[in-house]
């Protein structure tokens, strides 16, 4: 259940070229791989959302990248200031015990760290590969990184290598749609994490809608309430 929580900052770090970690501690019980947080960046009224990246011992774990005012508000923050956050917020991977690749895009590459770090703990093999604009830009954890270019000329390459029996992955749309469809060729389950920019995060505002499949029927789902974790077969991509 979403809570409004205030938190105290135990860290914020440059990881990469403009992208930032951020180390929260806070009365938060627990949070999924998959879902998600905001944070109020005063004056902003529009509270900011970031993938969770990581949770233990009551400290959450989030990664990003400067964008805007909230994102440059945050950078600013120090160990010790105080942050009010809305989490958990919307619904993650389902985790099952099967053979796994991981795939993620730029920041898209954080929820991925937190699941990684939840299959390692659950002993189910997997592997990680992921792709940066520039080494300089590495967000790290993943087990291989490809700078410049496109991950997607790596996905088949490591499908035929590790023989997965599920994919994981967030990226851009256009990434995901084509990982999906590289997926399906194989007839493997894949659950992709959309990336949005999102306002309410409780699917009241209807910003961050897209068109999925629901019995067979294409109906409307968004991706902060019914998301941000989909089944790739029912997305139906622009």
């Amino acid at each position: 259940m979403k809570k409004n929580l205030k938190g105290k900052i135990l860290s914020i770090t440059e990881i990469a070229k403009e992208i930032f970690e951020i180390k929260i501690e806070s009365e938060l019980k627990e949070i999924s791989a998959g879902q998600f947080f905001q944070v109020l960046c005063p004056p902003k009224t529009m509270r900011r959302p970031f993938g969770a990246a990581g949770f233990e011992n009551g400290v959450l774990k989030g990664v990003f990248k400067l964008r805007g005012d909230g994102t440059k508000y945050l950078s600013t923050l120090k160990s010790g200031d105080i942050v009010h956050f809305t989490a958990p917020l919307g619904n993650g991977f389902n985790i099952e015990s099967k053979k796994s690749l991981l795939i993620g895009a730029g920041v898209g590459t954080a929820p991925l760290l937190y699941l990684s770090d939840v299959l390692n703990m659950q002993g189910i093999e997997k592997y990680f590969i992921a792709g940066f604009r520039s080494k300089e830009e590495e967000i790290k954890g993943a087990d291989f990184a490809q700078y410049g270019g496109t991950i997607l000329d790596f996905v088949e390459p490591y499908i035929q290598k590790f023989n997965p029996e599920k994919i994981y992955a967030c990226a851009p749309d256009i990434v995901l749609k084509k990982i999906s469809e590289i997926a399906s060729k194989y007839e493997i389950e894949t659950e992709v994490a959309l990336e949005k920019t999102m306002a309410c995060g409780i699917g009241v505002c209807k910003g961050c809608v897209i068109k999925v499949i629901k019995n067979g029927e294409i109906q409307n789902a968004t991706i902060c309430h019914d998301g941000p974790v989909f089944n790739a077969s029912e997305v139906v991509w622009e």
